[in-house]
């Protein structure tokens, strides 16, 4: 049999191969997203914002002619710049059951490349709208930007040298009367506090991208991971949830005219999943996609718990029945409380991984 050979994409067909390798690998399921193909082409392709001050090198291993493993190592000067570590990322990792040999030489050499760019690490599971992998809601659809991978992908990565670094909760929220009373009440008292809660739709277009860039900038300059955005980037995202009334369920929340905490909502959307003969979605894989966060000076004020209830109660008044808080830092304990808060609960678990190259 002939060798596995790494191989690096350089072409338009191969690198639209490299993302249609994601539709073999979750082929298998009952319910899934279809790879999204000119989104992640236009990144690979370097004509996405996303793209910027960044170093995109995308690698397979072939089988003989069928590729078996993939990953996309991404040297990101705005990170490093804002952690002050020499860390690389490892995204788009997917691979077929029993390539485990396959996976050694992909990770061994993505990592050979960052450590040739002057990095001393990869990490696995974030970066460059990267998410952790799930260890236990395997079968369930999660919302759709999140990660859902095969059980095999944690035994494949350890064995490829990278251990867990970061762990994550999902929270969803079942609705019910009492809930949604007390997300209006929640609402109320803070906007008689002085607060503005403000749906993106309604400010101005030359202001939103700037303040709404500005916020999670600040908000999240803190947070484990966080890639500052650019306000192309965020052009970007807004742009992809108004399509799908985002710009509705988003907030900016102001004070005396300042912002002082952000909603980032994304209703859900799924006409485009792919369901096997038989297969429906039940009412709690429809779910929404949700980023929050506020400046530390209006912190402990209500301010995070009245910004998602606007958003919830309008993606209720739209017929939601079960709501997603999204992940969570496992020690973030703030924001956990804030999810409980809002009548949230755990239904999933991810991590993030991560290799040293020298030790």
């Amino acid at each position: 049999m002939p060798p596995l050979r790494v191989e690096v994409p350089d072409s338009r067909p191969a690198l639209t191969e490299f993302i249609q390798f994601y539709d073999q690998v979750y082929a298998y399921r009952t319910a899934r997203w279809p790879a999204p193909v000119r989104f992640q082409l236009s990144i690979l392709s370097g004509h996405s914002p996303f793209a910027a001050d960044r170093r995109l090198r995308p690698f397979v291993v072939r089988d003989g002619p069928r590729i078996v493993a993939r990953v996309l190592a991404v040297v990101d000067a705005r990170y490093t710049a804002h952690w002050q570590e020499r860390l690389g990322h490892l995204c788009l990792f997917e691979a077929l059951p029993d390539a485990r040999e396959a996976v050694r030489l992909l990770m061994d050499a993505a990592c050979a490349w960052l450590e040739a760019q002057g990095l001393r690490a990869a990490r696995a599971g974030s970066g460059l709208l990267e998410f952790p992998f799930v260890i236990d809601a395997y079968e369930p659809l999660p919302p759709r930007i999140l990660r859902y991978n095969p059980p095999y992908y944690h035994a494949v990565l350890k064995d490829a040298g990278f251990v867990s670094e970061q762990s994550y909760v999902d929270y969803r929220i079942a609705v019910n009367p009492t809930l949604v009373s007390g997300w209006a009440g929640t609402l109320q008292d803070v906007r008689q506090a002085g607060y503005e809660i403000v749906p993106l739709r309604q400010v101005p277009p030359e202001r939103r991208v700037v303040e709404f860039t500005a916020t999670f900038n600040d908000t999240f300059q803190a947070h484990w991971g966080w890639t500052p955005y650019t306000e192309p980037e965020v052009a970007a995202l807004l742009a992809g949830i108004g399509r799908v009334g985002g710009l509705d369920t988003s907030v900016l929340a102001y004070r005396h005219g300042q912002p002082v905490g952000l909603l980032s909502l994304t209703p859900a959307h799924t006409a485009g999943v792919v369901l096997k003969a038989g297969r429906t979605l039940h009412e709690s894989e429809k779910l929404n996609v949700l980023a929050i966060g506020v400046c530390e000076a209006a912190r402990g004020r209500g301010v995070n718990l009245a910004m998602a209830s606007y958003g919830f109660l309008e993606l209720i008044r739209r017929g939601a029945r079960y709501l997603s808080y999204t992940l969570v830092l496992d020690d973030n304990w703030p924001s956990r409380r804030t999810a409980e808060k809002l009548g949230a609960s755990v239904c999933a678990n991810y991590v993030v991984y991560r290799r040293d190259f020298r030790r």
